[in-house]
């Protein structure tokens, strides 16, 4: 997963009042997530035949933007893993992700491998991260945690300790070596199990064959009697 940060396209479609984000924040996202607890979470709060879809390493416009518009028409609501240094470089991505009722998720402040780290090295990068996330949105509420590379090491303990619910996944992609989005829709549609949380990527690259990807596949899903859901809220 590399870091290729883009500039921003159509900055004027992103100036979103923060009164406005405010208001969508209370109204649509979860609290900080219910007595969080060290257990990985990686499945939907619904169960049964629905999936919830999550997307790591942005805000990366111009792909973060497409998705978004993509989740917008099809009504759906999503997880966004959210990599603290894309956070600063993009934070009018970030409000429109607020904006339109998606879930933030904490995916630390520079995507390292936390598994070796000491607890306290662990809360000053998750505590980094979420004021990067405040600052861009302020009051966000950030019931999730989810550790680069799926590297846990002591992380769920200490995010539980903060307020996040560790979020893991059954079904990861492999989107971050783009094989086309014939292929991507392939694994989506075979890889699906009754409550998986997904794993995708609108950051870390070109992630223009994920959105694409998602754009076809929302409907077919629906069609076989899935149902779009977020990811259960403890462990």
């Amino acid at each position: 997963m590399v870091n290729r940060s883009r500039r921003p396209r159509r900055a004027r479609l992103l100036a979103i009042p923060l009164a406005a984000i405010g208001l969508v924040l209370g109204m649509a996202f979860p609290a900080q997530a219910d007595n969080p607890t060290p257990t990985v979470v990686d499945s939907t709060r619904a169960g049964g035949m629905s999936v919830g879809f999550t997307f790591d390493d942005g805000p990366n416009p111009p792909d973060t933007l497409r998705l978004l518009g993509a989740l917008r028409e099809h009504h759906v609501k999503a997880v966004f893993c959210l990599w603290g240094d894309h956070v600063r470089q993009h934070p009018e991505v970030v409000r429109r992700i607020a904006a339109d009722g998606h879930t933030l998720c904490n995916h630390g402040m520079h995507h390292d491998d936390m598994a070796n780290w000491p607890a306290e090295r662990i809360r000053a990068d998750l505590m980094e991260t979420s004021a990067a996330i405040r600052a861009a949105v302020p009051g966000a509420r950030i019931p999730y945690f989810r550790a680069p590379y799926g590297s846990w090491g002591r992380t769920p303990a200490v995010a539980a300790d903060l307020g996040m619910q560790a979020l893991g996944w059954r079904l990861a992609i492999g989107d971050w070596d783009p094989p086309g989005t014939a292929e991507l829709v392939r694994r989506l549609r075979e890889g699906i199990t009754p409550g998986a949380v997904v794993l995708m990527h609108d950051g870390g690259g070109d992630r223009s064959q994920t959105v694409d990807a998602v754009s076809s596949v929302i409907p077919a899903l629906r069609s076989e009697g899935w149902h779009l859901s977020l990811p259960a809220r403890r462990g």
